[in-house]
């Protein structure tokens, strides 16, 4: 006998996981999109209706004191307007495009953090710009996966020390291994994600307390301000309201452009891996989320076909799978195990379990990364589509397949 249509339908629904998992982020980023707009419409429209207030109050008593028409006043203010975009402003700042500041400018195209404080304005420069900025902007992004590959590794290096450390000093292993421990080795020892997570974390907040404690006193900053300055450009957003090394002459000059550089280039660094570890718990919880809403459809089709009687032929033996599973035997779904099947009465997800799905082998992690910077050829699993953004490129592509590699040990 045919499958009925709503068995049909709950393994479509399995086989196209992917798209499934695509749709769902793209819901999800659409509904953070309006929060956020929410968010900042109600805290940021307020003063920007008194600023645009006591901006036109303040061209009217300029108009009506120096006897001059608002008409030639706005003329005024839209050349005024040109020459900052040309990088012309009343105070003296250093040349935009001699050689520092060029270098300046094309280490922010390449980084893609674009101030927009310098920007070309001759059509050569443009035309420029953009086959300088296609060739730059990919061997940076190659630049930081290869960062990123040996930060892995040494996180991997150390935090595996430390936990073969923990056991010595434990007093639980046998006394064979416990005086050759290099054999042990910990046999499938994982590293959890959220410590790389964590260890990210902290060190990209220490590079911004470090860099804010700096910006501070030199370019006349608040505090605050500064952090938000390193935050908007280590992630590489780059609004440009605030910008560093931008005054004629510092003290200490030189040392202070290269600390500033140096800041810039590990804060860049750190954040990009953060955002790269951050991804995989993402991808995770879409996973779960789609596996529940797997589960419960496949549930709801499993009890609509129920009063379909015995026109679907059933193995024998598939009554008490399905008393014990909640599910057919034919349903390919996700839910094949005694706790999926437990989870199907409605428990919701255990932190446990949520924090042992995202266990990341840095190993495998390291060795992706290796050989998707030097181009060596890879083998994928036969489920790696179904496990994870297989085939991408850019951030989470580099992450593709180790997830893929040890979710069948999940």
């Amino acid at each position: 006998m045919m499958p009925s249509p709503r068995l049909q339908g709950c393994r479509s629904l399995h086989l196209n996981e992917d798209n499934g998992r695509f749709l769902l982020l793209a819901i999800l980023i659409i509904l953070y999109l309006l929060c956020g707009a929410a968010v900042f419409s109600a805290v940021e429209r307020p003063s920007e209706l008194r600023a645009h207030g006591r901006w036109n109050g303040t061209l009217l008593n300029f108009s009506e004191t120096f006897n001059i028409s608002l008409q030639d006043l706005n003329s005024f203010l839209r050349e005024y307007e040109a020459a900052i975009a040309a990088g012309i402003r009343a105070d003296a700042l250093r040349p935009r495009w001699d050689f520092t500041g060029a270098f300046y400018f094309v280490g922010t195209v390449v980084s893609t953090i674009g101030f927009g404080m310098t920007t070309p304005v001759t059509v050569a420069g443009k035309v420029f710009l953009i086959f300088y900025g296609l060739l730059g902007c990919a061997a940076t992004i190659l630049f930081f996966n290869l960062f990123l590959e040996r930060i892995i590794t040494l996180l991997a290096v150390v935090m595996k020390a430390v936990r073969e450390r923990r056991i010595r000093n434990s007093g639980l292993l046998p006394p064979g291994i416990r005086h050759d421990f290099s054999a042990y080795s910990l046999p499938g020892w994982k590293p959890s994600v959220y410590h790389v997570m964590l260890i990210l974390g902290l060190s990209a907040i220490t590079i911004s307390c470090c860099a804010s404690a700096m910006y501070t006193p030199v370019e006349g900053w608040a505090y605050l301000d500064s952090l938000y300055f390193c935050f908007v450009t280590f992630s590489t957003i780059g609004f440009g309201d605030f910008v560093s090394s931008q005054s004629a002459a510092y003290e200490y000059q030189s040392l202070y452009r290269l600390a500033n550089f140096l800041f810039m280039l590990m804060g860049v660094c750190c954040i990009y891996s953060l955002f790269n570890v951050i991804s995989i718990v993402i991808k995770q919880v879409l996973n779960w989320m789609l596996q529940k809403m797997s589960c419960l459809f496949c549930q709801r089709c499993n009890k609509a076909n129920a009063f379909l009687g015995r026109r679907n032929a059933i193995r024998p033996g598939s009554r008490s799978r399905k008393g014990r599973l909640g599910r057919l035997p034919d349903a390919d779904g996700p839910c094949d195990s005694d706790t999926e099947g437990r989870r199907l009465s409605g428990e919701m997800i255990s932190m446990k379990d949520l924090t042992a799905s995202n266990k990341v082998s840095l190993a495998i992690m390291q060795k992706q990364l290796s050989e998707s910077a030097n181009g060596y050829p890879r083998t994928v699993c036969g489920s790696s589509r179904h496990n994870g953004f297989s085939g991408g490129v850019g951030a989470l592509g580099i992450m593709n397949n180790r997830l893929a590699e040890t979710s069948n040990s999940r």
